[in-house]
């Protein structure tokens, strides 16, 4: 945009530079022109009035000495014809009266006509300035005078005032130039600021932290407007944010007590209930638990994204061994091995206890999906600034269009419908992550299976 800008102003200053240049250009033409057409009117003018007499006698011979020396001084060549334009007298040989335009001009002068300014003189035009003067005695045309005066000197005259001209509307330009980028940048300044809070408002509310506001105290005032605008929209999402995550947490945490008190009732009717409602019982107890479940991973959210707690740097390698040493007895269970993989990862930015929630919900949804006697490999590896930390199962995967849709808050992909499961897991995951401005990227091997990969900032 600010190169757009700037070139609209640089085309306005163009514009005025052009249609003030050329008028001036040309007025500066025709100035230099004026001056040597005078001059040379004044010349032609003195030889027509000294011819009178030399053709009145019939002596046009006297002439030839004046204009010979006339020619060596200035270089411009002279000659006096008589009424039937014939050349009587001539500065030197090689003047020829016969050619364009001079004919016509002579023509002209013996019919007793003034002569009058040619067209505006270009430097690129070489051709000489004619002019013909008629000789007048007492009235009657006796002759002509006619001059071929070269241009050369005028017309680098000319072309020295256009360089300078030129090299004037270059400084003109460069200095709008140098006022123009100061004042487009005060113009867009605010604009700069509010598309970088833009981009960054997303991620802000997303993940908890409070929105920097654009604050631009500089730029139009209409601007300046449309930033405290932002500022008071912004203000208001992050508000309204919270108010859904205080609500969530406050929620999870208020039913806990009467889903315990539930869950203890139901428990306390085993060996008080006979029949068919043994397995209702059974059933409501295992309901009991899975809305336990999603409760906890409700609060786990909740936390995740509660902008009062801020991240802290991590041993990673340390939490993996910690998570992958506690999930042991579960995979044990299935027979299932857990693998370690990759390079030490170091210290990474995360939330407290982030990397043991996120090792946990991976876990968790890894072993649900994994057959008996498979692999789980869990793989740290270290880039540049980044850690990245994946999980890979060997179970059935998903199909390629669900990978966007799975850290979606209670997605589940309808061939898994009969695996136990709330769907919150992985958006626990992706809150955590994207509270320090990690990613979290699901993928399908070759070789089956899904790996998921999150990545922390390194410390």
């Amino acid at each position: 945009m600010r190169s757009r800008l700037l070139g609209i102003v640089l085309t306005l200053v163009v514009l005025v530079l052009v249609g003030m240049g050329v008028p001036l250009g040309r007025g500066v033409a025709g100035t230099e022109q004026q001056e040597m057409f005078l001059d040379r009117l004044t010349d032609t003018a003195r030889f027509a009035s000294v011819a009178q007499r030399p053709l009145i006698d019939d002596q046009p011979a006297l002439m030839e000495r004046e204009l010979a020396r006339y020619q060596d001084l200035y270089g411009i060549k002279v000659a006096l014809l008589d009424r039937s334009g014939l050349v009587v007298a001539a500065s030197g040989p090689g003047v020829d009266v016969t050619s364009e335009p001079a004919s016509d001009l002579v023509r002209g002068a013996l019919a007793g006509r003034q002569p009058v300014a040619p067209g505006l003189l270009m430097p690129w035009d070489a051709a000489e300035l004619v002019l013909a003067e008629p000789v007048l005695v007492d009235g009657e045309v006796r002759g002509a005078v006619v001059t071929f005066s070269p241009t050369t000197k005028t017309r680098l005259e000319v072309l020295v005032w256009w360089i300078v001209l030129l090299a004037a509307s270059l400084l003109v330009l460069a200095l709008a130039v140098m006022a123009a980028l100061p004042l487009v940048r005060w113009t867009l300044r605010p604009v700069r600021r509010l598309d970088d809070a833009t981009g960054a408002l997303l991620a802000a509310v997303v993940s908890g932290r409070p929105v920097q506001p654009v604050g631009s105290s500089s730029g139009p005032p209409e601007l300046r407007q449309l930033s405290r605008s932002f500022d008071q929209m912004a203000a208001n999402v992050g508000d309204v944010l919270a108010a859904q995550r205080a609500f969530v947490a406050d929620a999870s945490h208020q039913l806990r007590n009467p889903l315990t008190a539930l869950k203890l009732r139901l428990s306390n009717l085993e060996g008080h209930v006979s029949g068919d409602a043994v397995v209702h019982q059974e059933a409501a107890l295992e309901e009991a638990d899975r809305l336990n479940r999603i409760l906890e991973e409700l609060l786990s959210m909740a936390r995740a994204g509660s902008p009062s707690v801020d991240p802290v740097a991590v041993d990673l390698d340390r939490a993996v061994a910690g998570r992958l040493s506690a999930w042991q007895p579960a995979a044990a269970s299935r027979s299932v091995d857990l693998v370690l993989d990759g390079e030490p990862g170091g210290m990474a930015l995360a939330p407290p206890r982030g990397v043991e929630a996120v090792l946990d919900a991976l876990l968790d949804n890894a072993l649900k999906f994994a057959p008996d006697d498979t692999l789980i490999r869990v793989d740290v590896r270290r880039h540049s600034s980044l850690v990245h930390l994946s999980v890979r199962d060997e179970g059935p995967g998903l199909a390629p269009d669900e990978l966007e849709r799975a850290t979606d808050r209670f997605w589940r992909s309808p061939a898994h419908q009969n695996i136990q499961g709330s769907g919150l897991g992985l958006a626990l995951v992706r809150q955590i992550v994207e509270r320090v401005d990690g990613t979290v990227r699901l993928s399908l091997p070759e070789d089956g299976g899904l790996r998921v990969t999150v990545t922390f900032p390194a410390v």
